[in-house]
């Protein structure tokens, strides 16, 4: 038999508990620093939102002086005849559309590599490893030759299509498909006579869902934020999305006759892009922090 430890006498499990405390204490000054770190950008943002251009210059930075947030948003929606509108418009199909199909199209791929057996599957996932090493801004140029050569530069497609493609997500979605879709369900499905379109549309894509949600949000914020490849390849600010647009607002404030108060818009066009990414988050946070959802079949 095996015998019985004694438990520690309370003098030593005091000792321990007076020496984890300083590391406790620390580690929550640590976290309460990052937390700063994060939030004081988005503090600075709502407060500069809410000012004048003449405020934005002459008053504290983090605080605020008077509340022009009305003024400041009724004055971006009719810049230039509303085209901030058309800004969001755009953006949430490149961005909105392209990064839900990034997910689709991340989760078939990954479940074939996961589940299926086929020449070269080795080579193949090693070429989407590679991708995920490529930085994305590198591929702008290159890009841009290729859809000049279908004079497609200067289109909606220019921008969508490459946001289509996610080397990430075919990785995480190959992972988590090995780990939360059993192999018995997909036979048992299958015996019951579900083709492979309804067993990926109706079994593999449920199972999935957290992978799913993680791609797309990933995706989403990647392409909301990206600036590179619509500067390259947009030259008709109709088709800008909020981004490019806000960037030019800016670059237009040094101009001759430009308006006074543009700094001020463009700082509340850049608060009023980022409310849809944090309602994105806030709405899909459950699902993301689901997790992964092991579905393997218990002996």
């Amino acid at each position: 038999m095996t015998a019985l430890r004694a438990a520690p006498p309370r003098s030593r499990r005091r000792a321990a508990d007076s020496v984890g405390v300083p590391w406790r204490v620390l580690f929550v000054i640590v976290l309460v620093a990052f937390a700063c770190y994060f939030l004081i950008p988005v503090w600075w943002l709502l407060v500069a939102s809410t000012k004048s251009t003449g405020a934005l210059f002459s008053s504290a930075g983090f605080w605020f002086d008077g509340f022009d947030l009305g003024a400041n948003l009724r004055a971006l929606f009719a810049y230039q005849d509303g085209i901030f509108w058309q800004w969001i418009l755009n953006t949430l199909g490149y961005a909105g559309l392209g990064a839900a199909l990034a997910a689709l199209f991340s989760a078939a791929a990954g479940y074939v590599f996961a589940k299926y057996r086929f020449r070269a599957r080795g080579i193949a996932f090693a070429v989407v490893l590679g991708g995920v090493m490529v930085p994305a801004n590198i591929l702008a140029i290159p890009l841009y030759l290729l859809f000049s050569q279908v004079h497609a530069t200067n289109t909606f497609w220019s921008v969508f299509l490459p946001g289509l493609v996610s080397p990430f997500g075919m990785y995480l979605c190959r992972i988590y498909c090995e780990a939360g879709v059993p192999d018995e369900l997909l036979e048992a499905a299958r015996i019951d006579g579900a083709g492979e379109y309804r067993v990926f549309f109706s079994i593999v894509l449920r199972l999935m869902s957290p992978a799913l949600i993680t791609v797309f949000l990933f995706q989403l914020v990647g392409i909301w934020n990206n600036v590179l490849l619509p500067l390259v390849m947009l030259s008709d600010q109709r088709t800008f999305p909020v981004t490019l647009g806000l960037y030019n607002m800016y670059a237009s404030s040094s101009s001759i006759g430009a308006p006074k108060d543009i700094i001020a818009l463009t700082i509340t066009g850049v608060f009023v892009s980022v409310v849809p990414l944090v309602i994105a988050f806030l709405a899909l946070q459950r699902y993301w922090r689901g997790g992964v959802a092991v579905g393997g079949v218990r002996g």
